[in-house]
């Protein structure tokens, strides 16, 4: 479920400090009855799904078009990632966050920045923009929790700009939608029906 941008911007997470300059393009939900301490393992958990053997053919079709776009238009050259067109935010990762053990991805061109209690952050970059998911534990006052993605992103010029509007609506009525379904699913495999409560989306 999509949910208001001030659900992440109103909270005190690390990513605000390292990621400033990005703009927040929306934030989802998920709830969640786990444990703090199972937070580690469900970041594993979501990190380990390739969206491209997703149970949706239409977000398979999309990702299969998104990576052939990118090999015939050079958007994923090695020139265009991290280290080469933009520096990585590891640099500006403070001292106590730059071991802290995060998950590589199974699948994903992401790459972890740090895990620590209640925050996730991964990159990306290519020649459209400059992405980071975040990925946060929020516990609710009823005394239950729930689980949030941000996207926040750097668009490259004008050709970032348009890219992200162009796929605005398949992120927000297709992917996200039926990724954040399928993380409920390898989350309720992994911890079981008392850890979780319904799906959100």
């Amino acid at each position: 479920m999509r949910v208001a941008n001030t659900e992440h911007t109103s909270r005190p997470w690390r990513i605000h400090e390292i990621a400033p300059d990005f703009q927040l393009e929306d934030v989802w939900a998920l709830d969640w009855q786990g444990r703090p301490e199972d937070f580690p393992r469900l970041v594993a958990a979501i990190v380990s799904r390739d969206p491209s053997r997703s149970s949706s053919l239409a977000v398979r079709a999309l990702f299969a078009i998104r990576w052939k776009l990118g090999e015939l238009l050079g958007w994923d050259d090695l020139d265009a990632g991290l280290g080469s067109r933009v520096q990585t935010l590891r640099d500006r990762l403070p001292a106590d966050l730059r071991e802290t053990g995060a998950p590589d991805f199974d699948a994903l061109p992401f790459k972890s920045l740090y895990l620590c209690e209640d925050e996730f952050a991964a990159e990306i970059a290519n020649h459209t923009m400059h992405g980071v998911m975040h990925i946060g534990y929020v516990p609710e006052p009823s005394g239950g929790s729930r689980v949030q993605m941000a996207v926040l992103v750097k668009p490259n010029g004008s050709l970032g700009t348009a890219y992200m509007a162009a796929i605005r609506p398949f992120r927000h009525l297709i992917v996200y939608p039926a990724v954040t379904r399928e993380w409920q699913l390898e989350l309720q495999r992994r911890f079981g029906d008392q850890a979780l409560a319904r799906a959100k989306a």
